[in-house]
């Protein structure tokens, strides 16, 4: 006897389908990306791995990353004619499939974008783990590990003793509360990268501050992506 489905088994994110892994979860990765980025790409280098670099094209994620480098969200109609949107918008785009890299998830995406009205570029890898549940896991070559789904904030800081506790105290001393916090360096005493998930939006004083620092070379800030 078939085992019978309830309407809990169906829930998943509004989307435009077929698939949360190929389509939301790919549009979401692009939006933490520009977000990253802090503007629209003029520029982007996609590459898709494994899994992905097979089905890219017919299961829709060419689409959906393209409409996602245009920040459209995950149930936006749009994404269907993302390429004619991609077109009117100016963004040059061109995709790569690597389809045995076996060190990365089979779900992965790599983002090197480019917004030559300012001059900023970005090299982003995010995984779409199912149900439109994204990871990023590496921001120019640095390893971090945030799902974009609550307030993160990039921080790159001297690599000075103490630097750590005393973003956390700023922090905390605007009422936030840090779920999830990733620091990587490249060398010893060379520019440290933070990675910082907080449960609530950080205030615009808070962050000003940070700014102003005189260890810290950039703040970025990411707000939550639904």
């Amino acid at each position: 006897m078939a085992e019978k489905s309830s309407i809990f088994d169906m829930i998943g994110p509004v989307m435009i389908g077929p698939s949360s892994s190929h389509t939301a979860g790919v549009v979401r990765i692009a939006r933490a990306a520009i977000r990253v980025l802090g503007s629209l790409p003029t520029h982007a280098t996609i590459t898709f791995y494994n899994s992905f670099a097979r089905t890219y094209e017919g299961h829709g994620s060419d689409r959906a990353i393209i409409a996602g480098l245009l920040d459209f969200p995950t149930d936006d109609k749009r994404i269907r004619e993302a390429f004619e949107h991609a077109k009117a918008a100016n963004l040059q785009y061109t995709f790569q499939g690597i389809g045995n890299a076996s060190t990365m998830h089979p779900n992965t995406i790599r983002l090197q974008l480019r917004d030559e009205r300012t001059g900023s570029e970005v090299d982003v890898i995010g995984q779409s783990r199912g149900g439109g549940v994204i990871r990023i896991v590496e921001v120019d070559g640095f390893p971090c590990d945030f799902s974009a789904g609550l307030h993160t904030l990039i921080i790159d800081a001297d690599d000075v003793k103490g630097s750590i506790a005393f973003i956390a105290d700023v922090i905390a001393h605007d009422d936030c509360n840090i779920a999830t916090m990733n620091v990587s360096r490249k060398g010893k005493n060379q520019v440290a990268r933070q990675f910082i998930e907080i449960d609530s939006a950080l205030s615009d004083v808070a962050l000003e501050y940070l700014r102003h620092l005189r260890w810290v070379h950039q703040v970025r800030y990411i707000p939550a992506i639904e």
